[in-house]
């Protein structure tokens, strides 16, 4: 390596760190999503399997935890940290695929600078450990590729095995790459290899408690999740969101470089055939299976997380490698200047948003429902209540109300969700002594209480209710229900919608 060579790594090493300390503070400042309440939950109770996803979620907050303690900084700590391996990972994936540091060191700022992967590791959700395994994936490919050599498909199913412990997504990675290795004739030749099926075996191995723990279910999670791609009903007005959300959580500028980068590698314009093939198997087998998707329900923004590896990678190309004509040149140069810059000012002020609500003026906008700011003092309301009223559990009617209560009520309190036990069968059950006794019920105003609860108690009575905020907006106001004399199971144990 020249010293041109190391300055560029050392400083693409320097600006990833100073993006991970950006993370860690932000982290330390915000409160938890209720998602992640939700997921630090089943921290607590590791299994090979949870009603939602696999346990790769699990366990990276349970390593945080492990390090920092029950903190949000603590519950974000490793997912976080996750960024760096993952940098490593992409970086020289794009110095094999397309020869060069400019272009690893490119795909790799890019990378980091989304919203996807700035946010996405920084609110700890399954998407988190799955874009760093994806990273590995594709660098483990590119090993392939360049070395020839059939041991490294152990390490391709190492990745994918990982990949799919973090969310079932990564299914769509076997797809993707047999059809890379059917569309370039030279690596055909792996299909006649034990080291491909050896790699399918390693993956099999990995994911192999996610398989047992449904098994043990009535393969509830498998039926939830790929029941998913069942078209009911046609309502393609979804497919309408899919760019503008992937605009916003690619950050405009990185964006376009991706998509004139996508363009290029279609128009062989850089690269070998191998790489070019890879990088699109890569993006658009998951990505044509969420446009099918989009025909019928939404596609939330963060499920193609898996696919940005490879398009940071396209961004890179286009912005270090492919010639272009001047009037898109400048385009270029203008974005590749502006693209770092910008992801850093979008995450800033989203986290000042999330906090504050100070850019709109303090009134209403997509986080102030997710991020959970001002749950700590109305947790210290509702923990008022119940001590005043002598509740000895604290019980809500879906998860993420759950989460946070378990999350910012005192440690040891007793939380659980009324209905929807199969969120819980991983985790110990309140005790019956702290089920027998007065029951705090915290719902929203304009949630009733439902009918099959209400009927189930001798007395029921509205103790207070406590107000959410952010500064001076009202998130949301909580009604608090005493529930007394129990005349049966106080909990629902009707089986999920999958399984009726």
């Amino acid at each position: 390596m020249n010293p041109n060579e190391a300055r560029l790594a050392r400083n693409t090493a320097l600006a990833v760190c100073a993006l991970v300390v950006l993370r860690l503070a932000a982290a330390a400042w915000t409160p938890l999503t209720f998602d992640e309440a939700y997921y630090w939950m089943w921290s607590k109770s590791l299994a090979g399997g949870y009603y939602d996803h696999p346990p790769m979620v699990a366990v990276v907050i349970r390593l945080g935890t492990m390090i920092a303690g029950d903190t949000s900084f603590g519950v974000r700590l490793v997912s976080i940290l996750l960024a760096l391996p993952m940098s490593w990972a992409i970086y020289r994936a794009a110095e094999i695929l397309f020869g060069g540091q400019r272009i690893a060191a490119s795909a790799t700022i890019l990378l980091n600078v989304t919203l996807m992967a700035a946010v996405g590791t920084l609110i700890v959700t399954p998407d988190a450990p799955l874009l760093v395994t994806a990273s590995f994936l594709l660098y483990a490919l590119a090993k392939v590729l360049e070395s020839g050599r059939g041991a490294w498909w152990l390490a391709v199913g190492a990745s994918a095995g990982a990949a799919l412990l973090s969310k079932y997504t990564a299914l769509f990675f076997g797809p993707a790459i047999l059809i890379w290795l059917a569309v370039v004739p030279k690596l055909r030749r792996w299909y006649l290899s034990p080291w491909l099926y050896l790699g399918g075996l390693v993956a099999a191995g990995l994911f192999a408690p996610v398989i047992l723990w449904n098994a043990d279910h009535q393969w509830v999670s498998f039926i939830k999740q790929m029941g998913r791609a069942r078209i009911e009903d046609f309502r393609p007005t979804y497919i309408a969101e899919l760019i503008p959300t992937q605009f916003a959580f690619a950050t405009p500028l990185v964006f376009i470089l991706g998509v004139m980068g996508l363009y290029a590698l279609s128009r062989r314009r850089a690269g070998a055939m191998p790489a070019r093939v890879l990088v699109n198997t890569m993006f658009w087998t998951i990505v044509v299976y969420f446009t099918w998707h989009a025909l019928h329900a939404r596609v939330e923004a963060n499920w193609f997380a898996p696919v940005y590896p490879a398009f940071a990678v396209a961004a890179a190309v286009a912005a270090i490698q492919v010639q272009w004509a001047p009037r898109e040149q400048r385009t270029i140069d203008f974005c590749r200047r502006w693209a770092a810059p910008t992801g850093v000012v979008l995450f800033a002020l989203l986290i000042l948003q999330a906090n504050t609500g100070l850019l709109s003026g303090y009134r209403r906008d997509a986080t102030v429902r997710s991020v959970g700011v001002g749950w700590q003092e109305l947790a210290n309301e509702i923990e008022a209540a119940r001590v005043r009223t002598g509740a000895t559990c604290v019980l809500a009617p879906d998860y993420g109300t759950t989460g946070w209560l378990a999350f910012y009520l005192p440690k040891g309190s007793c939380v659980a969700q009324q209905g929807q036990r199969i969120r819980w069968v991983n985790m110990p059950e309140p005790s019956p002594a702290q089920l027998s006794g007065k029951l705090l019920y915290v719902h929203e105003v304009d949630q009733a209480m439902p009918a099959s609860v209400r009927d189930n108690f001798t007395h029921v009575e509205t103790v207070g209710e406590a107000k959410r905020m952010r500064g001076p907006l009202v998130i949301e106001t909580y009604v608090l229900d005493l529930l007394e004399g129990a005349k049966g199971e106080v909990f629902d144990r009707s089986p999920p919608p999958e399984l009726q």
